[in-house]
């Protein structure tokens, strides 16, 4: 396994450092860490493992008898229950995470408007979920890689992903760092460690404890976080994922979303047993928490814990955030088809995360109506102009379709490159290429 290894590390043509990091790492742990790694090659015999359970005389079907506690700090009126578990971010912070929450949620309202007006071809709104993204992201740090599934904008608003970026890859421009390849909110970002979002369900689960098995090998103090919903738990590669984290003591965080609707499938029709947190601790031994995804404080402390978990113990942690879709699934999703509005609103108005920040920040005094409507007409204000300037540029390149798969491109490659051309050539009136960036340069004679 060793020589293998090594083998493939010495055709790694970049990442020089990760590649050292990794050889010595593989040195290490065949001169004295047998646990990283297992050797088959030594002759002493294995010691039989000894069980963890007990045996008995007694005929007893096992049933479940305890469900997982949610972790709640903050109510829906701003209050804190125990002070001593309050974050106490200074006033800046907080009035930086409730203007991003504020934020995502007027750009998620005018882009939603934006997409049923043919001018992108798809979008999926937060509503709800704001604390959960900026409280889970507060607790993290910016060495620590994102693995997401596409409902967690704000997560990545708080690094520093600006409603330019944002807008720019939904209208797929140049200016699009993923080069107009992806859907609309398929984001990745290597400035904000975050990993392109991929279509398929749950691909981000196994790529997640692979990107945390590397961090460990190269001895790195940081971990990897993987978002998902609880829908794509019922896939495979999430039992696949938690497995292999579990087995290889992977810092890894996995980080369910649970926010009742796969879609149009209720949670009450996706599983049995204690939702997706009951798998942790019984299914894979790993240490695991519940929390209420609309209390900000409450997701920020679970994180920040299943950070140092991760990080300092190196073995993996299950969150399970409870919460709510107030939004469509995505822009080609009609809710109203199976749920009712009374359902919709009894969370949209009671349990509410952008207001019950607000709440907190009013009982300190550090919010105003006034500010409020600051804040929102300034929103409106960037979002637009972002807009307007983001639909007035070129689309990328042409030539962009054969560049990033190879690190030289392959004669086959070349080759189709040049039948497009010539076939571009060909026919200049049955394309739109006054749109995209290079076109004259790239067709003319």
């Amino acid at each position: 396994m060793i020589s293998q290894a090594s083998r493939v590390l010495t055709r790694l043509g970049r990442n020089n450092e990760l590649k050292k990091a990794l050889a010595n790492s593989l040195n290490n742990c065949n001169k004295s860490s047998p646990s990283i790694i297992r050797s088959f090659s030594s002759k002493k015999q294995a010691l039989e493992e000894k069980d963890k359970f007990e045996y008995t005389d007694k005929l007893e079907v096992q049933e479940l008898k305890h469900y997982i506690p949610c972790y709640t700090i903050m109510n829906q009126e701003g209050v804190v229950s125990k002070p001593e578990q309050d974050p106490n971010f200074s006033k800046e912070e907080v009035i930086k995470m409730y203007t991003t929450m504020l934020t995502l949620n007027i750009m998620d309202s005018i882009l939603y408007d934006v997409q049923r007006q043919g001018r992108i071809s798809f979008y999926m709104t937060s509503f709800g979920e704001e604390a959960i993204h900026i409280g889970s992201a507060a607790a993290l740090e910016m060495s620590d890689t994102i693995f997401a599934q596409y409902r967690e904008t704000g997560v990545f608003m708080w690094r520093g992903f600006t409603i330019n970026d944002i807008i720019n890859q939904c209208c797929t421009n140049e200016h699009d760092l993923g080069k107009g390849r992806q859907m609309p909110m398929h984001f990745g970002s290597r400035k904000i460690n975050l990993q392109t979002i991929s279509s398929p369900l749950t691909t981000q689960l196994p790529q997640a404890v692979g990107s945390s098995y590397a961090q460990k090998l190269a001895g790195e103090k940081n971990c990897t976080i993987v978002y998902f919903g609880e829908g794509a738990a019922s896939e495979g590669d999430f039992h696949a994922a938690m497995n292999f984290a579990a087995a290889l003591s992977t810092p890894t965080i996995f980080f369910c979303r649970n926010n009742k609707w796969a879609i149009s499938t209720p949670s009450k029709e996706q599983y049995k047993g204690d939702g997706i947190a009951g798998r942790g601790p019984n299914g894979y031994g790993m240490k695991t928490i519940r929390v209420d995804g609309n209390d900000i404080w409450a997701v920020y402390n679970v994180t920040k814990l299943a950070r140092k978990i991760a990080v300092e113990e190196q073995r993996p942690v299950l969150i399970e955030a409870m919460t709510y879709r107030v939004g469509h699934h995505s822009t080609s999703d009609d809710s109203s088809r199976y749920r009712t509005v009374e359902e919709i609103n009894a969370w949209k108005e009671g349990k509410n995360p952008i207001s019950r920040l607000r709440n907190y920040m009013n009982h300190k005094g550090w919010w105003s109506d006034a500010q409020e409507k600051e804040t929102i007409a300034n929103a409106r204000t960037a979002v637009r102009e972002s807009l307007v300037t983001a639909e007035k540029q070129y689309k990328p390149s042409i030539n962009e379709i054969f560049t990033d798969v190879y690190d030289k491109p392959t004669p086959n490659l070349i080759e189709q490159q040049k039948e497009l051309i010539e076939h571009l050539k060909l026919y200049p009136d049955e394309y739109p290429l006054n749109q995209f960036a290079d076109s004259k340069l790239i067709l003319k004679d």
